[in-house]
């Protein structure tokens, strides 16, 4: 399975952005899909996550203000996130069972 990230970009803090990851193959509404982000420096970290029979966890600091979702028509996965800050600047990589796409930069500017 192929992913491709898309719709990172330079947002100011308080914006928005919803990032997409595109599958090249079906994603069933049991797969274990999420994503993670790495900032420079740092350890790579899980942001959301969504776990078979609708389980979805979310990384403390980004509760309430990221949503992820999945489309299974359109083999998407999506995170949208909201109220950005700085400090959650980082690349943005999403995966799909055992299939990771190559990432998206998400940079906020205070």
């Amino acid at each position: 399975v192929q992913l491709q990230a898309s719709g990172g970009g330079l947002v100011q803090a308080g914006g928005s952005l919803k990032l997409s990851c595109a599958a090249s193959k079906r994603i069933t509404v049991t797969s274990r899909v999420g994503w993670y982000r790495q900032a420079p420096g740092k350890n790579r970290e899980l942001v959301a996550r969504m776990i078979g029979g609708g389980n979805i966890d979310y990384e403390a600091s980004v509760k309430g203000r990221f949503t992820i979702s999945r489309s299974v028509a359109e083999n998407t996965l999506s995170l949208q996130m909201n109220s950005l800050k700085p400090e959650d600047t980082a690349r943005y990589f999403c995966y799909i069972g055992q299939n990771w796409g190559q990432g998206t930069q998400v940079t906020v500017s205070s």
